[in-house]
């Protein structure tokens, strides 16, 4: 028995793997309509469309915009009730426990099968956590100093992430403001509040501390 009339968002940046994984999946599920996003931004715009229930997130951990697990730990945050499943080529047990540490539903390493896909959504839709078989996951030490920094990001709004995604582009207060079609005040004000939450003192230090989160960044103790 398989889960039906699902909506389902392929968030990766790569639009064959994108394609190739709708086609395949989409005769192992019935009637779902399937979303993508290429970018976290992208993801994000998805998610603030109320009017459209969905139901499961395939997340990849490296798109642009996104450092790491970020967008993964916003996801969580903001998201509770939606389930993600991280899809990435990293396959290694230390990826997969800081995956499944911040929140994920399943980890499907992008060398599966399709078949291996679609067990693990279906896993996954049923209540399930799914993983690779033969994976032993690691203990995380949650006083380290990702984990905090993973803490304190949760704790950021929406729009506050997506300035601090913006600050990590280089982008000056006033090129922020009109991208986001509000006043530089504004975003001064965001800063302010970024800052606070991270407890860092300027935008250098807030993305330093964004990209402690980067996969390569990432140690476990």
């Amino acid at each position: 028995m398989k889960p039906e009339n699902l909506n389902i968002i392929i968030a990766d940046d790569h639009p064959l793997f994108r394609n190739a994984l709708r086609q395949a999946l989409n005769s192992g599920f019935s009637n779902t309509r399937w979303f993508e996003a290429d970018s976290a931004d992208a993801l994000q715009k998805q998610l603030e469309q109320t009017h459209q229930g969905y139901d499961l997130v395939l997340l990849d951990l490296q798109m642009p915009g996104s450092h790491g697990y970020s967008t993964l730990i916003h996801l969580r945050a903001h998201f509770p009730e939606l389930p993600v499943i991280v899809i990435s080529a990293h396959e290694d047990a230390a990826t997969i426990s800081r995956a499944l540490h911040y929140g994920g539903a399943g980890f499907i390493p992008k060398s599966a099968s399709m078949e291996t896909f679609i067990d693990a959504i279906t896993a996954v839709m049923f209540g399930d956590i799914w993983l690779p078989k033969g994976i032993e996951l690691v203990e995380i030490n949650d006083e380290d100093d990702t984990d905090k920094v993973a803490g304190k990001l949760s704790e950021l709004t929406p729009q506050q992430y997506k300035v601090l995604q913006m600050f990590a582009e280089g982008l000056l207060n006033k090129q922020i403001a009109y991208d986001l079609g509000v006043s530089e005040a504004t975003i001064k004000a965001h800063a302010t509040a970024i800052f606070r939450k991270l407890g860092v003192r300027n935008r250098t230090q807030a993305v330093i501390a964004l990209q402690q989160l980067g996969m390569e960044k990432v140690e476990i103790n």
